[in-house]
């Protein structure tokens, strides 16, 4: 499989060459894309560096600070228009252990999975260094996120995954204006809704050691009611679903009669 690992920076300096060196050391034929939204603490110009001693490793600047998502976003079209089979999300800070991408790189294989999922809470995955404060947040947003969109995973706001390429050319890019964390909702959601399958294999996510968390209010206010809006939109297409076969029917009894 053509792979590319795809690793969005924002003031990342002091995390960046060590995720880029565990990465290349755990899947040494995969590509890896460092999308930079102009981090004024030099990050792009490091990963600049890092492309200029390895061929596997390229980057891609963005003129700003613009979201997570549009980050992601613009690196799968990065990864679509250079045909590569297999696109890999991961985070520069160091939490997401490159050791456990071998294993969801062969369960993409081993499954025919259009969707790998990192998962923290499937048996045997775990989460160090977390306060208790945002074990009960990740738990709580999970199990809300499953309940208002009938998702069948258990960490669907994870960021350590694996997309089969081809599912990612059948989704409207151009249409996902998530900014924060809940852009991994969107995307397991619409993976899911296309018919895709998704599995998840457990791995060890480790809170950064150095730099700060990009985790805010404003982002678990954005997740909250996007996510609370697409679980309204989602119950309500099913009820309509249910509905339309029942008025088919009366309308074509009418009729007979």
């Amino acid at each position: 499989m053509n792979v590319l690992v795809i690793i969005p920076t924002y003031q990342e300096r002091e995390t960046l060459g060590e995720a880029v060196e565990r990465t290349r050391s755990a899947v040494p034929g995969a590509h890896l894309l460092v999308v930079d939204d102009a981090s004024p603490d030099g990050t792009g110009d490091l990963a600049d560096d890092l492309a200029a001693q390895d061929a596997h490793v390229h980057v891609l600047h963005r003129a700003g600070k613009d979201g997570l998502g549009r980050a992601y976003v613009a690196g799968f079209r990065w990864a679509l228009e250079r045909d590569y089979d297999v696109v890999v999300e991961m985070d520069a800070d160091g939490s997401h252990q490159p050791k456990h991408l071998p294993a969801l790189l062969a369960a993409l294989e081993e499954t025919g999975a259009d969707l790998v999922l990192g998962s923290r809470w499937v048996p045997g995955g775990e989460v160090v260094n977390w306060p208790a404060s945002r074990l009960m947040l990740s738990r709580g947003g999970n199990a809300y996120t499953r309940l208002a969109l009938g998702l069948p995973v258990l960490d669907a706001t994870g960021g350590y995954r694996v997309y089969r390429a081809a599912a990612l050319a059948r989704l409207p890019l151009e249409q996902i204006h998530s900014h924060g964390y809940c852009f991994q909702v969107d995307m397991t959601r619409r993976i899911h809704a296309g018919g895709g399958l998704i599995v998840e294999r457990p791995i060890t996510f480790v809170e950064r050691r150095l730099g700060e968390s990009k985790m805010s209010r404003a982002i678990v206010l954005e997740a909250l009611w996007r996510v609370t809006a697409w679980g309204v939109a989602y119950r309500l297409s099913r009820l309509l679903g249910r509905a339309r076969p029942r008025s088919q029917q009366a309308a074509d009894e009418a009729g007979h009669g």
